[in-house]
């Protein structure tokens, strides 16, 4: 898939086949994602990827999106490893490309994603369930899996309503 295609046919997928994912693709998304840039190249993120379904519904369990989430064959959550970081903003917006890296990524394979934010604001309540070190503070959950409808489509405003001079 040709990148700029990649970006614009891209959607956040919500509804999900009951078809696990396999774990080359996972290993593929996961690869993309650690080709991000970040400052100082400290690449400064760490993965936990969420297959158990019991552990899966606690984490779920955290966000306003739970079915989503118990719907998805998996999840990754994706963490900054604080004691890599350097500049905390840059370190999140390396973050972000990460992220978004695993996106396209899950496109690329035909397995639909969606980057949860929402759940941070129980980010240490997910911390607590996945027995996460204390220095790797969570940044987002991607659920993953193989669409269950295609074609969604989304708008953007013009490109001239962005531009400020």
């Amino acid at each position: 898939m040709e990148t700029l295609e990649a970006i614009k046919t891209r959607r956040s997928i919500r509804v999900f086949q009951d078809k696990p994912v396999e774990w080359e693709n996972i290993l593929i998304i996961l690869d993309a994602g650690r080709w991000a840039p970040s400052g100082l190249n400290n690449q400064p993120w760490k993965f936990r990827i969420l297959d158990d379904a019991e552990e899966k519904s606690q984490v779920a369990d955290q966000t306003r999106y739970s079915d989503m989430l118990k719907n998805a064959p998996v999840s990754i959550a994706v963490f900054l490893d604080t004691k890599e970081s350097y500049d905390r903003t840059k370190d999140v917006q390396a973050i972000g490309a990460c992220v978004q890296n695993m996106l396209l990524a899950a496109h690329d394979q035909g397995i639909g994603a969606c980057w949860i934010g929402e759940i941070l604001k129980n980010k240490e309540k997910v911390n607590a369930i996945l027995r996460i070190p204390e220095e790797y503070e969570l940044m987002a959950v991607v659920a993953l899996g193989y669409p269950a409808k295609k074609d969604a489509k989304a708008d953007r405003k013009k490109l001239e309503e962005l531009l400020w001079n």
